[in-house]
């Protein structure tokens, strides 16, 4: 499944991005971008954590957010009761 997501953000990444640029005229604000970043968790914590990462950080990127460098965090938080 990790090998599967990876290809698809591949495609997103060389399609869908070409294609949003074109419209809107600008890219991503964040470095690394959304796609490059579920990439790197999902190579780094597998498939499900790697797209809880990647969602938490989509959802951040909104009209009033500025942008910043956020990297993939080095360990995994986990919630513990």
């Amino acid at each position: 499944m990790k090998k599967a997501l990876i290809f698809l953000l591949k495609v997103y990444k060389a399609t869908a991005t070409l294609v949003l640029v074109s419209l809107f005229g600008h890219g991503c604000k964040f470095t690394p971008t959304c796609s490059e970043y579920t990439w790197e968790a999902v190579e780094r914590f597998g498939a499900f954590k790697g797209l809880g990462l990647g969602l938490r950080r989509f959802l951040r990127c909104h009209p009033f957010s500025k942008g910043y460098f956020d990297p993939v965090p080095e360990t995994a938080k986990t919630n513990s009761l």
